[in-house]
């Protein structure tokens, strides 16, 4: 098997041997180059034609963003941001991921990180993931972004008339119950949240909670970054929020995000308990407190993603009340894992590209 070929690329001279030392100890990656900054780096793709390339977001002469535009123009290429946890930081991170960014991996102290040993392992499965992307992909979902950022936000008449017969029968399948949305995601979540969530009109008659696999200090500007763009708020989700329709609540990087009853309302409950999957957020976790809302019906969406994480949560769902599953195709998403994992259940109602999930929810109520 041929080794994965990556181009570092960091204005840190320490950081890009850093990560150059970690990559290189992996027996399936060759670091074939470093780069200091997006124009050095855009001369070196084109030379070297990597399979992959790490590249920081902040940086002098030209950003990572600004390089990563030319190269999915120039010489698409899959790409792994670095990203500190600054304001600047995170936003960029968003902006690079609308722009066709693979993923993105939150550096744990900064520019310059002693400690980057801790994503050790979490770049290596990110860089091997990319090697596996279609770029072009990528890149398509880049352009369609870029041209309609806020295209979803008006519903006509047609996209929203559905067959009356189908209307029906999908109207009776909650048996009068009030709906809540639950929707879980990974590598590839940012673009197909923003596709999903600005899809959705302002006054959805249900609440919708979200886990996106994000680490501490980036599901803020995701959150903000959604709700500049959609009908319906979005915010990343507190201790102690009342659920209420018409808004999407993120879970918090590092935090399970739960549901509990107080009075006659449920309630956002957030805690720290003990990773699911290696993941905390986790969409098990979520969807399996979801389940106990025994007077809502479900309708649970499982979107682009590593590994497996709501398939198990999506099984306790289907053991309790009355609950709908959608699964983005392979055809959309980024990562086939989880909707893969979720599909081989047999317990997924229907399969759809990501631009029609919005409408396939809608087709539910």
């Amino acid at each position: 098997m041929d080794k994965v070929k990556v181009l570092i690329v960091d204005d840190s001279a320490f950081m890009r041997k850093l990560i150059s030392e970690f990559l290189g100890e992996e027996s399936d990656i060759e670091v074939i180059g470093t780069a200091r900054n997006g124009k050095d780096a855009l001369e070196k793709i084109k030379a070297l034609k990597p399979d992959v390339v790490t590249m920081d977001v902040e940086m002098p002469v030209m950003d990572g963003l600004q390089a990563l535009n030319l190269i999915m123009n120039v010489c698409p290429t899959p790409v792994v941001m670095l990203s500190s946890t600054t304001k600047v930081g995170t936003d960029n991170t968003f902006a690079a991921m609308s722009s066709g960014a693979f993923d993105f991996v939150a550096k744990p102290s900064g520019a310059i990180s002693l400690d980057l040993h801790k994503i050790k392992k979490e770049l290596h499965e990110k860089v091997m993931a990319a090697s596996r992307a279609n770029v072009h992909k990528l890149r398509k979902n880049a352009l369609n972004i870029e041209k309609s950022p806020l295209a979803w936000g008006k519903h006509s008449k047609i996209e929203l008339d559905v067959p009356l017969k189908k209307r029906k029968s999908e109207r009776n399948w909650s048996n009068g119950n009030d709906k809540v949305i639950i929707i879980g995601t990974s590598t590839g979540g940012p673009r197909a949240l923003q596709t999903v969530l600005t899809g959705l009109p302002g006054d959805i008659d249900a609440p919708i909670l979200v886990v996106q696999h994000m680490p501490p200090g980036f599901t803020h500007s995701l959150a903000a970054r959604l709700n500049s763009l959609c009908e319906i708020h979005v915010k990343e989700a507190e201790e102690g929020d009342l659920i209420q329709k018409g808004i999407a609540y993120i879970a918090p990087g590092g935090f399970h995000l739960k549901v509990r009853k107080a009075a006659m309302n449920w309630i956002v409950h957030l805690d720290k308990s003990e990773l699911r999957n290696g993941h905390r957020p986790s969409v098990d976790v979520l969807f399996e407190s979801v389940s106990e809302m025994d007077e809502y019906a479900k309708i649970a969406v499982i979107m682009t993603g590593m590994g497996m994480d709501g398939s198990n949560g999506l099984k306790r769902l289907k053991q309790r009340g009355f609950s709908k599953a959608i699964a983005e195709s392979q055809e959309t998403s980024i990562v086939f894992g989880m909707p893969k994992a979720a599909i081989n259940t047999n317990l997924i109602d229907s399969i759809e590209d990501v631009e029609k999930i919005a409408k396939a929810i809608k087709g539910y109520f």
